[in-house]
């Protein structure tokens, strides 16, 4: 089981992510290094091994909701930076519409008598003045045109920095969900590790061997090669870093998640996928598993918050969870959802 992320929102860059993960999962095994935090006393190992296994799950689950919350928090930024370079373009475009009305106005003065109208719109607000035919009648069809664009500039420039302040708003909101999410990760990390430090020692390590488990290359010799020479060099490419670190909310190349993982991996084709394994499921054609190549997209659980690679012969390779590096397994893990190609 695995998660996801991207670069990040909140501030931190993907090696702070590592960081900061690192010093959680520290702190946890100071916490129960001298006397390990057990689990209740009648579960057995296999009902606490059941319990890892639920929690990486919903850790999974989780960092899908923070890598989604992630991506939306990196397209607000370019738009909010959008939105304000927008408004800092109209504001030097009214600034030079107002400057050449002062000029004639300058004009009209020096000839004997600034017009009210251009006396008016240059102090002030000219909604009021343009809305009244005496005050047009009163100017040039030029200037009348010229200060017409200049309330059209004005109510843009207004909707502008508008939408850059809701943007702005939005950001913040996401950067909260982000922090919340964060902890929540954390928090059920933190938890599995001290069931396994409940584990004997005996259990904790069939249970170690277990997670790394299939490294060795699987037989990819039987069924239909790739679909495409970009599914090629995105198997290629995964394939190239098993035995790298899962970490959540890592999309490599020195450790992934399992939609950074496959996300990284098609990126190395040149092939943009998003960013969590939601979305994933539908950026392709679906086909069924009895049609899956090598570089198709295996989605699990019903709510798709795991993905891996098909290389083939029954095989994919992912990142499963903290603890088991990038691996091969059997397709069958988990129950899919779909199969995806890209």
């Amino acid at each position: 089981m695995a998660s996801h992320r991207r670069p990040s929102a909140s501030g931190f860059n993907r090696g702070a992510r590592v960081t900061l993960l690192s010093a959680a999962a520290a702190t946890a095994a100071a916490a129960l290094g001298s006397a390990p935090a057990g689990a209740d006393p009648a579960d057995s190992p296999e009902s606490t091994r059941a319990k890892v296994d639920r929690l990486y799950e919903q850790a999974e689950k989780a960092t899908e909701q923070y890598n989604q919350a992630e991506e939306h928090a990196d397209e607000l930024r370019e738009e909010v930076a959008r939105a304000q370079d927008r408004a800092a373009r109209g504001q030097e475009h009214i600034n030079r519409m107002r400057s050449t009305l002062g000029s004639v106005a300058g004009a009209q003065y020096r000839s004997g008598g600034m017009d009210p109208a251009l006396a008016l719109m240059l102090s002030g607000n000219p909604d009021t003045y343009l809305d009244k035919a005496a005050v047009l009648d009163r100017l040039s069809e030029r200037e009348s045109e010229a200060l017409q664009e200049l309330r059209r500039a004005q109510r843009r420039l207004g909707q502008e920095r508008s939408e850059a302040t809701r943007k702005l708003a939005e950001l913040e909101r996401t950067r909260s969900a982000l922090a919340r999410h964060k902890r929540t990760i954390e928090a059920k990390l933190a938890e599995t590790q001290r069931l396994l430090n409940s584990l004997p020692k005996t259990e904790r390590e069939a249970y170690d061997r277990a997670s790394r488990s299939g490294r060795a290359m699987p037989d990819l010799s039987g069924g239909a090669g790739p679909a495409s020479a970009r599914a090629a060099a995105a198997v290629a490419a995964a394939q190239s870093v098993v035995g790298r670190p899962y970490v959540w909310g890592a999309n490599g190349p020195h450790g992934f998640d399992c939609s950074g993982l496959t996300q990284w991996s098609y990126a190395q084709a040149g092939v943009g996928l998003p960013r969590t394994s939601q979305a994933q499921r539908y950026a392709g054609l679906q086909v069924p598993l009895s049609q899956a190549r090598p570089g198709d997209l295996v989605t699990y659980r019903s709510d798709a918050s795991h993905v891996a690679m098909y290389v083939g012969n029954g095989q994919v390779v992912h990142a499963p969870y903290p603890g088991a590096g990038v691996r091969y397994d059997p397709v069958g893990m988990m129950p899919i959802a779909s199969v995806t190609r890209p």
